[in-house]
């Protein structure tokens, strides 16, 4: 084998080292980013849960009975903070102290994007259950 044949093969090892190198962190980058994307959907639909959740039938907290959702100012507070934050997402009233929000986030992959690897949609739910509490107990 002569001198020259020999840099031939370092060179085309290289070129598939640094492909393969390149390919690795794309995807790494990509998955980080959506494994952040699904974090970002939690986190709205626990904050529009507690938005919700802010929203209560006042006269029975004012007797100092168990509080009870306001379904209609809720789900409006709760869809209005979604929207703010520019995401799909629903609101569900399972009982009088209890919703639930679900969010979907659209996350466009960086690097497989230029592949053709599309939108991935990723999603994050909330449970929200209203309870009293009189010096740092539940009632």
């Amino acid at each position: 084998m002569s001198t020259d044949e020999r840099g031939a093969v370092v060179t085309v090892w290289v070129a598939l080292l640094m492909t393969v190198l390149v390919a690795v962190i794309g995807i790494t980058a990509d998955l980080t980013g959506q494994v952040n994307a699904q974090q970002r959907a939690h986190d709205l639909a626990q904050q529009a849960g507690r938005t919700a959740a802010n929203h209560v039938q006042a006269k029975q907290v004012m007797h100092g009975q168990t509080p009870q959702i306001d379904t209609a100012a809720a789900r409006t507070a709760a869809s209005a903070y979604l929207r703010a934050a520019g995401v799909e997402g629903t609101v569900s009233i399972s009982g009088p102290t209890t919703l639930s929000v679900h969010v979907t986030v659209v996350y466009q992959p960086k690097f497989l994007g230029t592949a053709g690897i599309g939108p991935k949609t990723v999603s994050g739910d909330a449970t929200i259950e209203l309870s009293r509490v009189v010096n740092g107990a539940p009632r």
